[in-house]
């Protein structure tokens, strides 16, 4: 039972770091010209789907004549709503869509929520537990410095939410296991007690997640949104532009987070690094 429990960690978990090298020559660059400016954007080569699918709207100039809709000061500013487009002040604005998601390819603690982060938006785990990405609708991360203490306390909730993760998972399958082997009332009871209790001492011996020192520097020099930290994808990263970042992500907004002017993205285009 360890080792099935140790390959379902290392899957959900180990695998996905990779190597923490960045391959910068295989990745694809974005530039989004606004009417504050450039943002040029990194896509991952790690994140394939989410890649191509940006690459193919930027194709088809789906994103031009579109709005940051939804700009949060210290937090990140949000775009790729379709009815943005010349919309009105009123029109509420962020449920906007091309249709489809996309799986997630949630690659943390590789890619992680730092400032300049880009991460594809989604609906709520409660309709979504899958977590699949909006097909259009992406953030940059503006964020703010964290504290040791901060991430201390973040390290905690991700690690009750990991071992809770691997926990119902390998629970329901034993449990479908015992269900197949149609054991008497008794027996069943017995047997499914002594598998909680394993699989609760199981979990709680796997090793624990921690911010790299590294990751830690980031985000208590430049800052970022580590509470989103494994719960989005994060498909690049800004590379070039961080003014214009900081700028959008100040100007003034209604109380739906619209800004009062509009943050309109001009054109995407890819572009050579």
């Amino acid at each position: 039972m360890k080792g099935l429990l140790f390959k379902y960690f290392l899957l959900a978990f180990v695998l996905n770091m990779g190597i923490n090298t960045l391959a910068k020559e295989k990745n694809t660059f974005v530039k989004i010209e606004t009417n504050y400016g450039t943002l040029k954007v990194m896509l991952y080569d790690e994140t394939p789907l989410h890649r191509d699918n940006f690459l193919k709207l930027v194709k088809e100039n789906f994103f031009d004549s579109l709005l940051f809709h939804r700009v949060i000061p210290n937090f990140m500013i949000q775009a790729g709503d379709p009815t943005s487009k010349n919309a009105s002040i009123d029109t509420h604005l962020g449920a906007g869509g091309v249709g489809y998601t996309i799986p997630a390819e949630i690659i943390f603690p590789k890619y992680y929520h730092k400032r300049g982060a880009l991460a594809a938006a989604r609906t709520g785990d409660f309709v979504n537990p899958n977590r699949e990405s909006s097909g259009s609708q992406f953030y940059i991360v503006e964020g703010r410095p964290c504290t040791d203490d901060d991430l201390d306390i973040l390290e905690q909730n991700i690690n009750k939410t990991m071992q809770q993760t691997l926990f119902n998972k390998m629970f329901a399958e034993k449990k479908a296991e015992l269900l197949a082997l149609d054991l008497d009332s008794s027996a069943y009871n017995m047997e499914l007690r002594k598998i909680y209790n394993e699989l609760r001492q199981e979990v709680t011996a796997v090793s624990e997640f921690r911010y790299t020192d590294a990751q830690r520097r980031e985000y208590k020099m430049f800052g970022g949104t580590p509470h989103l930290d494994g719960q989005y994808t994060v498909f690049g990263e800004l590379v070039e532009g961080f003014s214009v970042l900081e700028t959008i992500s100040k100007v003034e907004t209604n109380k739906e987070d619209r800004p009062l002017e509009n943050v309109v993205i001009i054109s995407t285009k890819i572009v050579k690094k």
